[in-house]
C-alpha cells in the first residue's frame, strides 16, 4: 500500500506513519520539515498555508491520504481537490467535536452536527473547521472514498497537547495529590497508536463515512488512569480523592487545568466520554490497557528528560500548585 500522510512527524501523523512502516507500506510524507521525520518515509516539503504550498504533490498516485488538520478548512479542500484523481481513500482525522452541543448521552454517528460549517472557509471554531474538513474531503472525493474518524480524547506517546504528559510530570513530584473523583469516573479515550492501527485497518477494508473513534465507554475508570500514573512514576504521589463540587466550588477548570476530567453527570461528560462506537469497535477497533499506554508514555517522556512538545495553538495545561495545596489544605 502506498501511503501519503500530511504532516506525520507529531502524535497522530507520527504513530500513523510508524504503524505504516510497520506493515510495509511506502510512506510518502509533506510538512514544512520542522522536525524530523521516520527512517524509511519519502519526505516531500511543502506549507499547505502559503501560496504554492501543494506543488511538491503535483505528482504522484496513493492508495490512501492521511490528513489531520485542524485549522482552516480552506487547506483540506485545496488538497483533496489536487488529489482527488490520484489517490484511491481520504482520510480525515476529525473530531467528536463536530457534533451539535450537546449530544444526547450515548451518541452515534448520526447525531446532528454543529452549523456553520464551510469546505472552503477560513479558520474559524474548532468544531467547525473540523466539519469543514470533513466537508472538504467528501466533495473531493465523495462518500464511497472518503473516511471521516471522529476522535474523542487521544492519549499516547508522543503527545503535543499536554493532558497525560502533565499527570505524569504531577504524580512524579511526589506528594499529595488532588485527583478529582470519583473514583469509578468511566473515562473514554483512544491510545493514539490504536487509532493509527485502525486507520490502516480501515484503509486496507476500503471502509469510508464516519466513525466514532475513541475506546468503549468505561474502558478505564480515573481512578485507574491516575493509579497507573503514581506506579510508573514511582509511587511516591499520594492520591486524595477530592468531591466533585469541591473542586469546582474551588473555581478549578475541569478538562484544562485537570487535564482529562470532566464532572460527572453533565453536558461535557456526555460529550467526551458519552459516545457510542459500536460502529468502530465492529469494524476493527482494538484497545489496549490504561497500564500499557501510561507506561509507554512515561517511557517516551523520560527519552526526551521529561519535557513533552505541545504545540502552539493549544492552551497550557495544568494546576497551579498553590491552588492544589490550599484545596488539599496544606
Amino acid at each position: 500500500m502506498r501511503l501519503l500522510m500530511l504532516g506525520g512527524t507529531e502524535f497522530v501523523g507520527r504513530a500513523t506513519v510508524e504503524a505504516a512502516l510497520e506493515r510495509g507500506w511506502q510512506v510518502t510524507v509533506l510538512n514544512r520539515g520542522r522536525h524530523g521525520t521516520a527512517p524509511g518515509v519519502r519526505a516531500l516539503r511543502g506549507d499547505r498555508t502559503a501560496p504554492g504550498g501543494l506543488a511538491a504533490l503535483a505528482e504522484g498516485e496513493w492508495d490512501a491520504v492521511v490528513d489531520t488538520w485542524s485549522a482552516a478548512p480552506r487547506a483540506v479542500h485545496e488538497t483533496a481537490r489536487l488529489l482527488a484523481g490520484r489517490a484511491a481513500r481520504y482520510v480525515y482525522v476529525s473530531s467528536c467535536s463536530v457534533y451539535a452541543w450537546a449530544p444526547d448521552p450515548g451518541y452515534d454517528e448520526s447525531a446532528p452536527l454543529v452549523e456553520g460549517a464551510a469546505a472552503d472557509a477560513e479558520r474559524t471554531e474548532y468544531a467547525q473547521d473540523k466539519l469543514g474538513g470533513e466537508l472538504a474531503a467528501v466533495g473531493a472525493f465523495g462518500p464511497e472514498r472518503s473516511l471521516l474518524v471522529r476522535a474523542g480524547l487521544i492519549l499516547g506517546p508522543y503527545e503535543n497537547v499536554g493532558r497525560l504528559p502533565w499527570w505524569l510530570g504531577r504524580t512524579a513530584r511526589g506528594g499529595p495529590v488532588l485527583a478529582p473523583g470519583p473514583r469509578e469516573l468511566p473515562l473514554q479515550y483512544v491510545d493514539v497508536r490504536d487509532l493509527a492501527q485502525w486507520i490502516l485497518g480501515a484503509v486496507e477494508r476500503e471502509l469510508s463515512g464516519p466513525y466514532n473513534l475513541m475506546s468503549p465507554q468505561g474502558h478505564a475508570t480515573m481512578s485507574e488512569l491516575l493509579d497507573a500514573c503514581a506506579r510508573v512514576t514511582g509511587g511516591t504521589a499520594e492520591l486524595r480523592w477530592t468531591a466533585p463540587e469541591v473542586i469546582l466550588g474551588a473555581g478549578i477548570e475541569p478538562w484544562t487545568q485537570l487535564p482529562v476530567w470532566v464532572p460527572p453527570g453533565g453536558d461535557y461528560h456526555a460529550a467526551l466520554h458519552g459516545a457510542d462506537v459500536s460502529r468502530a469497535v465492529r469494524d476493527g477497533l482494538r484497545c489496549r490497557t490504561v497500564e500499557e499506554t501510561v507506561r509507554d508514555t512515561w517511557e517516551w517522556l523520560r527519552g526526551l528528560d521529561g519535557v513533552a512538545p505541545r504545540r502552539e495553538d493549544r492552551p497550557p495545561l495544568g494546576l497551579d500548585p498553590a491552588v492544589e495545596a490550599k484545596v488539599l489544605g496544606l
